[in-house]
């Protein structure tokens, strides 16, 4: 048999070698390695730092990169095959982790070190680590005995499963979807979308235009396609995705609530939001409930009031017998309605950024405020598109490099994530560096234009670049608390931040140039985006808050023992966000990947991109007022935050940086929600 190359990764990934096949047989050998050495764990007498702790730090390390090279695979290049491959490695992965934090001998060796003269000498970070570790055990089920033990293996196994066909579901109906439809239906909207749902049809023998349910071409197609009816038929296909015969994802959501629920009570806890957030800086369900109900009263007298405005306006210029506004209406409205206020319209700043230019400017920015230099490098990846680069320190050290695949795929997920592959960091002669990659779904190159990006996909791209950099430039030497393992609510602070140079004139001249003439953007141009930028700021609020208040509603209150069905649940307590009416059967829910597509994810946890922006916004103020490229405020947020990961209380990083506590009107500050 050749040999597998999931066995042998090193530092490049070899994604030109890596096939489905070797998935199961590469995890079955890890899993039974790492079980060796996890009984010799247990068994050994051994009860220093480096002979103990710093093992068990390490024992799933390369366990961990191939199921998450796994994983990504079924993401990126989906096939039955590859879905094949991780629905075989699932349940013994998930029955292995299980085991981890159950394993008596384990846990005994564990209480066994924390009770020792080494442990109470640990320096800070290694005593974080150790008290993080047994709380972990103890949050796993360390303590439960037998029937619950076994119970809990069952729970989370099944959970494993679940949720990962509630993502494939998801995946399958996006790309099933497909639309024909003549020029004359497309009056309104951008030619460049015109153009590529053209050539996609073309490329499939077929005439007219292809449309599909990917968000470049949603998303325009909801803003600016005058044809109603189309509108119409693309919301309604939207809502498909997740309640198809065959790809019903409604009955999986209340298994996952069931599941989750039962396992919070089985490990001590009143719901599965208290388990989650026991460890983040909200603390438990009621607290981050509390915060998005806050923040959504704040917010209503300006949802009201822009609504109000929105209707006046369409009832103007549609006239009084238009029908009223529909889901499919509301954006198309408000895009006119943006236009006529602000003499503006978004995709004016396309030609502006092509993905190079962007990339560019990005990594310019980083060199200037970080210190850290990108450069394009070399290595396989798992498509054509790929790119791959290296990041240097100020001192000029590999400190880390990462993959992009910046298009979308029918056989790619949606949406835009960062994700590590090797956690590299300081070594007693030198430095291993991190390994991870961005994906997005952007939009992508035409025939005879490079890919142009739309405001909110440069912030996109900048945002993933953030995490990126949190992973890439951590120097915590435990792996389990590097980079991006932080509290969850804190996480999308490094992230969130990056955002605010995007709407900065001296980061935009650093890239913003048009394609054809090189020709910086117009200042009257930025002027108008601007101005613009807190156009229906309360709606976008809003919007946010149906995502995290839903959350937490299903995963507080919401009793899966009781006959009400989830998914409607769900649909009422969004209804309480969105201007027009949500039919009786609307369950977006059942396509909502960031709670349901993996056994935690952002289950009880999607408050914390709202949460995050709170810090972002009073973070940023710092840099607003000391200068957006000085270098000292940059090493400063590389010192407490980049460089720091999950080493110490996120609470006293933050209080680092800024010197106090996150003033909370920050973000609604901000967004013009409350005067500056």
């Amino acid at each position: 048999m050749t040999e597998n190359p999931l066995l042998n990764v090193g530092f490049r990934v070899p994604f030109d070698q890596i096939k489905p096949e070797h998935a199961e047989a590469a995890v079955d050998q890890l899993l039974s390695e790492a079980g060796e050495r996890l009984e010799r764990l247990a068994k050994s007498g051994e009860r220093g730092f480096q002979g103990f702790m710093a093992d068990l730090d390490t024992l799933t390390e390369q366990l961990g990169t191939v199921t998450t090279i796994v994983h990504h695979l079924d993401a990126v290049v989906s096939s039955p095959e590859w879905t094949a491959a991780k629905q075989a490695i699932l349940p013994k992965t998930s029955e292995f982790y299980t085991n981890l934090s159950l394993h008596p001998g384990l846990w005994a060796a564990l209480k066994a070190f924390a009770a020792t003269d080494d442990a109470a000498g640990l320096d800070p970070v290694r005593a974080r680590h150790l008290k993080l570790t047994i709380d972990d055990f103890k949050r796993e089920g360390a303590d439960l005995e037998g029937g619950d033990k076994a119970r809990l293996l069952e729970l989370n196994t099944r959970l494993a499963r679940v949720t990962s066909d509630f993502g494939k579901n998801v995946l399958d109906a996006t790309a099933a979807y497909e639309l024909y439809v003549d020029a004359g239906r497309l009056k309104g909207v951008p030619q460049r979308v015109q153009d590529a749902t053209r050539e996609d049809a073309q490329e499939r023998g077929k005439e007219g235009h292809r449309l599909t349910l990917h968000q470049p071409i949603t998303t325009p197609l909801m803003t600016y396609a005058d044809d109603r009816e189309l509108r119409q038929e693309i919301w309604e296909a939207q809502q498909q995705v997740g309640k198809q015969d065959g790809r019903d994802n409604r009955p999986l959501v209340r298994e996952i609530l069931e599941l989750r629920r039962e396992k919070a009570g089985l490990l001590g806890f009143a719901n599965f939001a208290d388990y989650v957030l026991q460890d983040r800086m909200a603390g438990g369900g009621e607290t981050a409930l509390n915060f998005e109900r806050d923040l959504e009263t704040r917010t209503r007298p300006a949802y009201e009031r822009e609504n109000d405005e929105l209707e006046a306006y369409h009832r103007q210029h549609a006239g009084a017998d238009a029908p009223a506004l529909a889901a499919w209406d509301v954006t198309y409205w408000a895009e006119k309605q943006r236009q006529a206020q602000y003499d503006f319209d978004e995709e004016a700043l396309r030609p502006y950024f092509p993905l190079d230019n962007v990339l560019s400017g990005l990594f310019e920015i980083t060199r200037r405020v970080f210190g850290a230099s990108v450069k394009e490098a070399q290595a396989p990846g798992w498509h054509p598109e790929v790119r791959y680069y290296d990041i240097q320190d100020e001192n000029g050290t590999h400190v880390a490099s990462f993959y992009t695949d910046w298009f979308p795929r029918d056989t790619k997920r949606a949406g835009a994530w960062m994700n590590g592959f090797i956690t590299g960091g300081p070594r007693q002669d030198g430095v291993d560096p991190h390994l991870g990659l961005m994906c997005g779904n952007m939009t992508p190159p035409g025939k005879d234009t490079p890919a142009l990006l739309s405001i909110r996909e440069v912030e996109t791209v900048f945002h993933e670049f953030g995490h990126l950099l949190h992973h890439a430039l951590s120097t915590v030497p435990i792996k389990s608390l590097s980079g991006t393992s932080v509290a969850w609510d804190f996480v999308e602070l490094p992230s969130q931040i990056m955002e605010n140079w995007v709407m900065e004139r001296d980061a935009l001249d650093l890239f913003a140039r048009h394609y054809q003439t090189g020709e910086a953007l117009p200042q009257d141009l930025f002027d108008k985006m601007v101005a613009a930028r807190n156009y229906r700021a309360a709606n976008t609020s809003m919007r946010q808050y149906s995502f995290g208040a839903t959350d937490l509603m299903l995963h507080v209150e919401y009793d899966p023992a009781s006959d009400a069905d989830p998914v409607a649940v769900a649909r009422d307590s969004m209804a309480r966000f969105v201007p027009y009416p949500l039919p009786q059967d609307y369950s977006m829910v059942a396509a909502f990947n960031h709670l349901f597509s993996s056994p935690v994810g952002y289950g009880a946890g999607y408050y914390s991109y709202k949460w995050a922006e709170v810090l972002d916004a009073d973070a940023f103020s710092r840099f607003a007022s000391e200068g957006i490229f000085n270098r000292d405020t940059g090493r400063a947020f590389v010192d407490s935050v980049l460089s720091r990961g999950g080493s110490e209380d996120p609470a006293q990083l933050y209080r680092e940086f800024m010197g106090r506590d996150p003033d909370a009107d920050a973000l609604l500050r901000r967004s013009g929600l409350l005067p500056a």
